[in-house]
C-alpha cells in the first residue's frame, strides 16, 4: 500500500487538534477522518477501511486504553497512541495494550507525520519482503510461523498480532542463535522513539513472549542474555 493515500482516523476530543491535524495529514496526501470518542470511532469504522489510528489516550467515555486493547483484539489497523501526560508508564501501558507507537503531547505535526508514516511502512516491508533464509514456515514447540502469509498458528489456530509484533518476531525468526542487542532490533524496527532510556523494545519482546511462550516468566524461545540483549532460539522448548 502506497503510505500517501492512506485512511488515517484521528480519535481526540480537542476540537481544534482534530482540525489542525485534518488539515496537515491530508495536505500530505493521506485521506483523513476525525472523531472525538470511542462510540463515534465505532461508527466511522463500521463504514470505512481505516489504515491506521491516532487514538488519544485520555478520551470522554471509554478511554484510549480500552480502545486500544478492543481494537487489538479485534484485529484492527495500526495505532498511534498520543498521551498528554508524556510520562514514561503512559508509553509502557499504551505499548502493552497494543500501540505501535506512542507520541507525548504536545507534539509537531511533522513529528506525527513521520511517525505514522514509520508505522505503515513498518507494515508494507513485512508484506512485501519476501521469505528470508530462515524459510517461509517456521515450526516451534505447537507454533507455525509462516513468514509469507503473516501468520502466527497454535495448533492451526491464528493467534492475533500487531504490525509490531509481527515485525519483531520476523526479525528474531530470520536471525535464529544470534544475540541481537536492543540498539539492533531498535535499527531493524524504523520509526520508534530512540533515547538512551527507551525501554519499547523490553515491553515489545515482553507483550510478544506472553504469546508464543509456554510460561512468559521462563521464555524458552526468546532468551535474555544479560548485558547483551536477546536470541532466539525455536529449536528449544516443548510447548
Amino acid at each position: 500500500m502506497d503510505r500517501e493515500g492512506a485512511h488515517v482516523l484521528v480519535v481526540d476530543d480537542d476540537n481544534g487538534l482534530r482540525e489542525l491535524l485534518t488539515d496537515y495529514l491530508s495536505g500530505h496526501g493521506f485521506h483523513v477522518g476525525a472523531v472525538a470518542d470511542g462510540a463515534a470511532m465505532d461508527a466511522h469504522l463500521a463504514g470505512n477501511a481505516v489504515d491506521l489510528i491516532v487514538l488519544d489516550l485520555m478520551l470522554p467515555g471509554e478511554d484510549g486504553l480500552s480502545l486500544a486493547r478492543r481494537l487489538k483484539a479485534a484485529g484492527g489497523p495500526p495505532i498511534v497512541m498520543l498521551s498528554a501526560r508524556g510520562e514514561e508508564i503512559d508509553r509502557v501501558v499504551g505499548l502493552e495494550v497494543g500501540a505501535d507507537d506512542y507520541l507525548p503531547k504536545p507534539f509537531s505535526p511533522r513529528e506525527l507525520l513521520a511517525r505514522i508514516r514509520a508505522v505503515l511502512r513498518r507494515g508494507a516491508n513485512v508484506a512485501a519482503q519476501p521469505a528470508g533464509a530462515a524459510g517461509e514456515v517456521i515450526d516451534f514447540g505447537r507454533l507455525r510461523l509462516d513468514l509469507r502469509a503473516q501468520r502466527l498458528l497454535r495448533d492451526g489456530a491464528e493467534l492475533p498480532l500487531t504490525s509490531g509484533d509481527f515485525a519483531l518476531l520476523r526479525i528474531f525468526a530470520e536471525h535464529p542463535h544470534r544475540v541481537l542487542s536492543r540498539d539492533q532490533l531498535m535499527d531493524f524496527l524504523k520509526g520508534f522513539e530512540r533515547d538512551p532510556f527507551d525501554r519499547s523494545i523490553d515491553v515489545r519482546v515482553t507483550r510478544l513472549r506472553r504469546k508464543i511462550e509456554p510460561d512468559p516468566a521462563h521464555p524458552v524461545y526468546i532468551r535474555t542474555v544479560r548485558g547483551e540483549g536477546y536470541l532466539f532460539t525455536p529449536e528449544t522448548g516443548a510447548d
